[in-house]
């Protein structure tokens, strides 16, 4: 759980740290404000996926279902700054399926801690491969990460890609090929 207490301690010293007046008049619920924001960024370190990929759907055809362009904002783990983009998912069941929204609510739960991007987009996979139980599962991701953009290297616009297969996906090249057709 989020202890808000901790967070607005930390902002208080943090501000210090930086040379910032703590009792100035733009600074006086910053530590507040930032222990709610934190709270709601963070939600999904007590989230379980599971939660919403109970309720399936039982389906004749095996056909792939893809759901893509879903948009996250998550935070990396390195630097603590924002990394955004678009999550791209597919996957063959195997005689039930999930509803859409529970796709996107299982990238939520992910996007909700502090991450990295080659976890989350195998944490999404991970997590339909156990709850779904299909014959695979296709996840992509694209991002900009911040520590790119406004730190470091300084290289606005980049864009990192990762991609996880599990099940039929790493054996069956075709079904990967349809997927980039797809989503392309």
């Amino acid at each position: 759980m989020v202890d808000q207490e901790k967070i607005r301690q930390a902002v208080r010293l943090l501000l210090e740290g930086i040379g910032e007046d703590v009792n100035r008049e733009g600074l006086l619920e910053t530590p507040d404000r930032v222990a709610r924001m934190y709270a709601e960024l963070y939600g999904g370190m007590e989230e379980d996926a599971a939660l919403h990929l109970g309720k399936r759907f039982p389906v004749q055809d095996n056909g792939m279902v893809v759901e893509k362009d879903i948009t996250f904002y998550s935070t990396c783990e390195h630097h603590m700054l924002p990394f955004y983009g678009k999550v791209h998912i597919a996957y063959i069941p195997n005689g039930e399926v999930a509803g859409l929204s529970k796709l996107a609510r299982t990238v939520e739960v992910y996007a909700r801690r502090l991450q990295l991007q080659e976890r989350f987009t195998a944490q999404i996979a991970d997590a339909l491969m156990e709850n779904l139980h299909p014959q695979g599962v296709l996840v992509m991701a694209e991002a900009e990460h911040m520590c790119m953009t406004m730190r470091g290297i300084k290289k606005p616009g980049s864009q990192t890609v990762t991609l996880t297969k599990r099940g039929v996906f790493l054996e069956d090249q075709a079904l990967t090929d349809t997927f980039f057709r797809m989503i392309g």
